[in-house]
């Protein structure tokens, strides 16, 4: 209820914005899913959470790049959950 309150007296933007975060997690997701098929070694899904990891501290300081944080750290947490699932099935 607050929520339709607060787009109907801020207007549209309010509404884009919501709703442009979500590309923060799609994007992201696709690009992994793809490469989940590649058959990455262990190793290669290590590195990407440790870059993922690495970009969101180091975009977290950064004014304008701020704004973009959520495309390294969803990457850093759909490669640990693929990689938790390659360790599952393979144990």
């Amino acid at each position: 209820m607050i929520l339709i309150i607060i787009i109907g007296v801020r207007g549209k933007t309010m509404l884009q914005r919501a709703l442009g975060s979500g590309w923060g997690i799609l994007l992201p997701g696709m690009i992994i899913t793809g490469l989940a098929f590649t058959d990455l070694s262990l190793a290669a899904w290590k590195t990407m959470i440790v870059s993922g990891l690495l970009l969101t501290s180091l975009m977290l300081y950064h004014k304008q790049l701020r704004h973009f944080v959520l495309l390294p750290s969803c990457v850093a947490l759909v490669s640990g959950i693929i990689l938790v699932v390659i360790n599952a099935s393979q144990g």
